[in-house]
């Protein structure tokens, strides 16, 4: 079985986390999303809201399973028996920056990172753009997977 993970803090989970594991589950029997504790990053929402944001997308599909880890990422990839770490690229900045930890997550752990190059209608979504309008109470449901209510 091919199982990889997504890891990510998902604060919030957009559409472009949403297109890239469905993408991945062209490549992966099974997608393992790590919610990852960022002690760096101040949280909009509590861990149990990002699980539960993510649980609503996937609610449909036993191929994807929502874990919270607390972690180094090759830990979490060893415990959830991983053979590959999924991620998403937006922009040079991306690259550069996953590069380096695919880099270094190879050396630690032999695993290989799979990379996706975020859907251009994509490609302008972030996290902290969702957390921005909702600071300005905009309305954000164009920037959330499906089925998916804050």
């Amino acid at each position: 079985m091919k199982r990889a993970i997504f890891p990510g803090s998902f604060d919030p989970f957009t559409i472009g986390h949403y297109s890239i594991v469905l993408r991945g589950l062209e490549l992966f029997d099974e997608i393992v999303i790590g919610v990852g504790v960022n002690l760096s990053k101040k949280s909009l929402f509590p861990i149990e809201k990002r699980l539960e944001i993510i649980e609503q997308a996937f609610k449909n599909d036993q191929r994807v399973k929502i874990k919270q880890y607390n972690s180094l990422t090759v830990d979490f990839a060893n415990e959830v028996q991983a053979n590959f770490i999924l991620r998403g690229i937006r922009t040079v900045g991306d690259f550069e920056y996953e590069h380096t930890t695919a880099d270094n997550n190879h050396k630690l752990s032999g695993i290989e990172t799979v990379v996706l190059f975020t859907e251009a209608q994509y490609s302008f979504i972030s996290s902290t753009v969702v957390r921005d309008l909702l600071a300005y109470n905009k309305d954000i449901s164009r920037f959330l997977p499906p089925n998916v209510k804050l």
